[in-house]
């Protein structure tokens, strides 16, 4: 199906949120963990669980969730394998390999895909903090406008600059920080991103490929807790919040 026809479709079926078309989650966890000084995040301890394993949990509980992928690299298929086997993930169908970009797993992750999924949503593995909540709005949204993602305010004052100088100051309230699941009709996810693999389009997430389309994703309310684990720091963040959501 090409591009113009799938952004022609995209307003044209009505889904009501009662409704649970086929929903697959692509959990994106094949990064090479650079900034982590030697420890690979997805399996790193986080409360006696891998930090994987969280996401993982919450993904198993949610109802608007009926398959997960899970895209890692070539020595993780195993352990992951045991950790949805030991957490009891049965919604884990597939575990394979990533590719050599981000672009490239996510690509193999839809290859992989259930012929039944209406929706499918990528991940960062290296969130722990989703809830099935933020979950099912990130859908819901999606079957309404066939692409969303959960998104919170800019707080800092953010500045453009150029060899080190101010170049301008863009206006705080129209900037979001975009986090993940995010939720797309699959046959917008697989336009977005065969276009920008075959473009060679510099996208930092798959909002950004579906934008490339000319399909603008819905923003539904995210979390501070959402955060993505990148540094060390990132990991005692992520021990505050556990800490905190067990004393409540």
């Amino acid at each position: 199906m090409g591009v113009k026809r799938v952004i022609a479709k995209v307003f044209k079926r009505a889904v009501t949120w009662n409704d649970l078309p086929f929903g697959t989650v692509i959990v994106a966890a094949a990064g090479s963990s650079q900034r982590m000084e030697g420890e690979d995040k997805i399996f790193a301890d986080l409360g006696g669980l891998p930090v994987l394993g969280w996401s993982l949990k919450e993904l198993q509980a949610c109802p608007n969730v009926h398959e997960i992928v899970v895209v890692t690299k070539e020595e993780s298929i195993v352990p992951a394998a045991d950790l949805c086997a030991e957490l009891e993930i049965a919604k884990a169908t597939k575990i394979l390999s990533g590719g050599g970009d981000r672009l490239e797993s996510v690509l193999k992750g839809l290859g992989e895909a259930s012929r039944d999924a209406e929706y499918i949503a990528v991940h960062d593995g290296a969130r722990p903090f989703i809830t099935c909540e933020l979950v099912t709005e990130a859908f819901r949204a999606a079957y309404k406008y066939a692409a969303a993602a959960p998104a919170i305010p800019v707080n800092d004052t953010v500045k453009t600059a150029e060899n080190g100088f101010v170049t301008g100051t863009p206006d705080r309230s129209a900037l979001w920080a975009v986090q993940t699941p995010q939720v797309f009709r699959a046959d917008v996810l697989r336009a977005a991103l065969h276009n920008a693999k075959l473009k060679k389009l510099k996208i930092t997430d798959d909002c950004g490929a579906a934008e490339a389309i000319g399909v603008h994703p819905a923003l539904t309310k995210g979390s501070q807790e959402n955060i993505k684990i990148t540094r060390p720091l990132d990991l005692k963040l992520a021990e505050a919040i556990l800490e905190a959501r067990y004393e409540k």
